[in-house]
C-alpha cells in the first residue's frame, strides 16, 4: 500500500483516449475529469494513450487517474504498465481489470460464485457463420443478444430474433471487435449499481435504473443521447429489488477483486429475476454518466467523486495480482 499523499503535492496524469473502440468515450471522461481537478486547483495533465512516452511517465506524473475504456484501456495492460513503472493508479489491479474487461471470463466467476447471469455462447473467431449461427440456434434458440465479449457501451451490439438477423449482426461485427458472444435475450430494465472507495470503505451507490422508450435496448445512442432515455436514480423499483441489486453488486466486486470503484450491470426482469451482465471496473468518467449520477443521488458531488478516485490509487495492497 502506498503513503497517501497531499492531493495538493501530486502531479496528476489522466490517461485516457488510446486506439480503442471506445476512444470517444474515453475522450469525454478524461476531459470532464481534468476539467474538475483544474477547477479544484490541483495539478493535472491529459495524457492519451495513444502517444504516450511510458519511459519518461514516471519523472512526469505521481499518480494515474485512469479515464480509459475499451480494448488496452482496461483489461489490464495500462494497469500492468503501472505497476512495472511504480506508478500509483486509481482503481483495480492486472486481474480484476481483465475479468472485467473479458466478459466469458466474468460469468465463470459469477457462476462459480452461483451468481446468476444469462446463458451464453462463445463464438469461436475460426468459426464459419453458418456454424456460429448452427450453433447458437441449438444452444439458445432465438432471440438472443450478441456483442463482443470484450467491449463496452454496446457498441456493435444488438438483438437477434432469427438466424437471418443473426448473421447480419455477425457480419457487421467481423470489422469492430474480435470475438464475439451470444447471450440468451432477458426482457427487462436495465440497472446498474456503483461500489466506490470513500476515505477506506466500500460504499454502495443508489441503484440507477433506465427506461428507453421506443428502443429495443439500451444501446449506444441511448447512452450518449439523454433525450433517448429516462433514469431514475434512486430507482423507483421495488425496494427488495434494489437491495438484492446493491448486495449482489458488492459480492461482484469483491468476487472478481476489483479495488476502490466499479459498476456492476444488472437486467431487472419482469419475473423477479435479476441476473448481472457485466462489471465495468473503470465506469466512464462524465459529470451526467451513471457513476457521477450515482454519486451524487448517495450525496457525493462530482468534484468529490474525482478526489475519492485518485484516493483509491493509494489504498491498494501492496501486492495486487
Amino acid at each position: 500500500m502506498y503513503a497517501t499523499p497531499a492531493l495538493s503535492d501530486l502531479r496528476i496524469g489522466v490517461l485516457y483516449g488510446g486506439a480503442s473502440p471506445e476512444r470517444a468515450g474515453s475522450v469525454a471522461s478524461g476531459e470532464a475529469a481534468l476539467k474538475s481537478l483544474s477547477t479544484q486547483g490541483l495539478h493535472a495533465e491529459l495524457i492519451d494513450l495513444d502517444d504516450v512516452d511510458w519511459n519518461a511517465l514516471r519523472g512526469r506524473i505521481d499518480v494515474a487517474l485512469l479515464a480509459s475504456h475499451g480494448p488496452g484501456g482496461e483489461d489490464g495492460k495500462v494497469q500492468g504498465t503501472l505497476e512495472m513503472l511504480g506508478i500509483p493508479y486509481s482503481g483495480s489491479g492486472v486481474l480484476a481489470s481483465a475479468l472485467g474487461m473479458d466478459k466469458l471470463a466474468a460469468k465463470g466467476v459469477l457462476r462459480a460464485g452461483m451468481v446468476d447471469t444469462p446463458r451464453e455462447v462463445d463464438i469461436c473467431p475460426s468459426w464459419s457463420q453458418a456454424t456460429a449461427v448452427s450453433t447458437v440456434k441449438h444452444s439458445l434458440g432465438f432471440p438472443v443478444f450478441v456483442k463482443p465479449v470484450a467491449g463496452g457501451g454496446s457498441l456493435a451490439a444488438g438483438i437477434a430474433h432469427d438466424e437471418n438477423e443473426l448473421g447480419v449482426l455477425l457480419a457487421k461485427g467481423e470489422r469492430a471487435y474480435e470475438r464475439y458472444m451470444a447471450e440468451e435475450y432477458i426482457a427487462g430494465t436495465p440497472c446498474t449499481v456503483g461500489i466506490l472507495e470513500v476515505d477506506g470503505d466500500l460504499r454502495v451507490l443508489p441503484v440507477l435504473d433506465v427506461e428507453v422508450p421506443g428502443r429495443p435496448f439500451y444501446d449506444y445512442e441511448a447512452k450518449h443521447d439523454a433525450a433517448l432515455r429516462r433514469e431514475h436514480c434512486p430507482s423507483t423499483l421495488p425496494a427488495a429489488q434494489t437491495t438484492a441489486m446493491q448486495l449482489t453488486a458488492l459480492r461482484v466486486h469483491r468476487m472478481v477483486g476489483a479495488h476502490g470503484v466499479s459498476r456492476v450491470d444488472f437486467l431487472c426482469a419482469p419475473s423477479g429475476r435479476l441476473p448481472v451482465l457485466e462489471i465495468n471496473t473503470v465506469p466512464g468518467l462524465s459529470p451526467h454518466g451513471n457513476l457521477a449520477t450515482m454519486a451524487r443521488a448517495g450525496g457525493i458531488d462530482y468534484d468529490t467523486l474525482m478526489r475519492h478516485l485518485i484516493a483509491t490509487a493509494f489504498s491498494k495492497p501492496a501486492y495486487v495480482p
